[in-house]
């Protein structure tokens, strides 16, 4: 493993970047969305969660339950996801 230091300093050319167009940009090697990947894709914020999932307690350790709240808003929504995508890994 390497332990040095990484740099926080961006090598980016922002000036070069904010002054290019739409048009200036080379997209070839970038795949074309489809609907079908949207259909597959997942919302991980911004959406308000759905209302018919009833309620019910669930008894997370104390560190877990920090550590999910402490990535910020939408983390109830982002253990379901996580929950789901194993009860259906295991089905």
């Amino acid at each position: 493993m390497n332990n040095k230091p990484t740099s926080s300093d961006s090598q980016t050319d922002w000036q070069r970047l904010d002054a290019m167009d739409d048009a200036d940009l080379d997209l070839s090697d970038c795949p074309e969305v489809t609907p079908e990947m949207f259909a597959k894709a997942v919302v991980r914020q911004g959406l308000a969660a759905t209302k018919n999932q009833p309620q019910g307690k669930l008894y997370i350790d104390n560190d877990v339950l920090q550590w999910f709240q402490s990535q910020g808003q939408g983390y109830q929504q982002q253990i379901n996801q996580l929950l789901r995508a194993y009860m259906e890994t295991h089905q």
